[in-house]
């Protein structure tokens, strides 16, 4: 389907559960683009009654090398790729198929920055954050959400120290935390594209976790 973003349209794949209905969840790529492993991921939400929606911030660009990742991800506008995420929610919301007033926002590492910024942009819209090793500004954490995080033990894109500060930084402000750390992982673990990071055990674990995560917050 098409999102239409002020002067701009963006493709964005959609989900829908076999009962017709769901709540709404947002699903925002990573630096590699709106790739099979993200369909994949809105799919499998739909199959577990949530109604998904995943936009592409890349006008149809897919990466396959971190060399491509870090071009696209350099040349994305940022304004532009914020207001195609608030489109998205709009028009997820907007969806016959979305039940409820508030909806969960899914972030991979790029997409992660997007999902924290959208739950502070739209605090009254936001009500579930899942991260995948990937942050925000700590400055907009002050929000109406409830947040769950997966992050890999050996990250070099993800620093320590800032991952704790951050998630101090949501507990300050009241914020439902929850952050677990998979030993043995490193950075794309969630994904079976990159064979050389895709860990099943840590996946299928995140996976059920942020399945009753939102089931919880939604539901």
């Amino acid at each position: 389907m098409k999102i239409k973003a002020n002067d701009s349209e963006a493709e964005a794949h959609l989900a829908v559960p076999p009962s017709g209905k769901g709540p709404g969840v947002l699903v925002l790529h990573p630096w590699w683009g709106l790739n099979e492993d993200i369909k994949q991921v809105a799919n499998q939400l739909a199959e577990a009654g949530f109604v998904a929606l995943a936009p592409d911030l890349y006008d149809g660009r897919i990466a396959t090398t971190i060399a491509q990742a870090e071009t696209f991800a350099g040349q994305l506008d940022s304004d532009k790729a914020a207001q195609i995420v608030q489109a998205a929610q709009a028009e997820l919301l907007a969806h016959d198929a979305c039940q409820g007033d508030r909806i969960g926002v899914i972030g991979f590492s790029l997409g992660a920055g997007f999902a924290v910024w959208l739950a502070h942009a739209q605090q009254a819209s936001v009500a579930a954050v899942v991260l995948f090793y990937g942050l925000g500004w700590t400055e907009e954490t002050n929000t109406q959400a409830s947040y769950l995080g997966h992050f890999a033990a050996n990250d070099p894109y993800e620093d320590d120290n800032y991952r704790d500060e951050f998630e101090q930084r949501l507990k300050g402000y009241g914020r439902p935390t929850t952050f677990h750390i998979y030993p043995n992982t490193g950075h794309w673990f969630f994904e079976p594209s990159r064979p050389d990071a895709y860990d099943a055990a840590a996946s299928q674990l995140a996976w059920k976790r942020t399945i009753t995560f939102l089931n919880e917050t939604l539901g």
